[in-house]
């Protein structure tokens, strides 16, 4: 059922939207279905700051995406921008969303939030430099490329894209 940690914190009454919200996510991961949904019920019912909703919509919207109800997801991803709109995750994922919709300045404009809201995060700099290479833009590809670079050394996906970009520029 439980990870021996979380039957630990229930037993000692831990009783937060933070645990249940893990659970949920624990839970969609172990494949248990069914106590996924209670878990971000009872998250859902815990809440206690708008941050907090926040958090479980987006992770609502992420076991959402690994079922494959993108509508859902969509649904879930603007929740949580709606109770809280510098959540940076959210932007990110709203945007790979959108561009599978077709709609690439939205999804660009929604990268370009989350990497300023989150420059920390490699996601929204790796996902902004793909984007900028299928529309042609090589030099903002590489410049997000760069940022992502920076974020997180060692993915592998950045390397490559980087490579690639380096050996076109190269050509010209």
């Amino acid at each position: 059922m439980f990870s021996p940690n979380a039957r630990r914190l229930l037993q000692m009454g831990v009783y937060n939207c933070q645990l249940y919200n893990n659970l949920g996510l624990c839970c969609f991961y172990a494949q248990q279905y069914d106590m996924t949904l209670s878990s971000f019920e009872r998250a859902q019912a815990l809440v206690a700051s708008d941050e907090e909703q926040a958090d479980v919509w987006y992770n609502i919207g992420h076991v959402a995406v690994g079922i494959g109800d993108l509508t859902l997801a969509y649904q879930c991803f603007k929740l949580a921008l709606a109770n809280n709109n510098d959540h940076a995750e959210a932007y990110n994922n709203l945007a790979v969303l959108e561009l599978r919709k077709g709609r690439i300045e939205q999804s660009k404009a929604l990268l370009q939030t989350a990497a300023s809201l989150a420059p920390h995060m490699y996601e929204p700099h790796f996902n902004l430099s793909i984007l900028s290479e299928k529309i042609g833009d090589l030099q903002s590809s590489y410049t997000a490329a760069q940022r992502s670079e920076e974020c997180f050394p060692e993915h592998v996906d950045t390397q490559q894209l980087l490579k690639q970009l380096r050996q076109h520029f190269a050509a010209l």
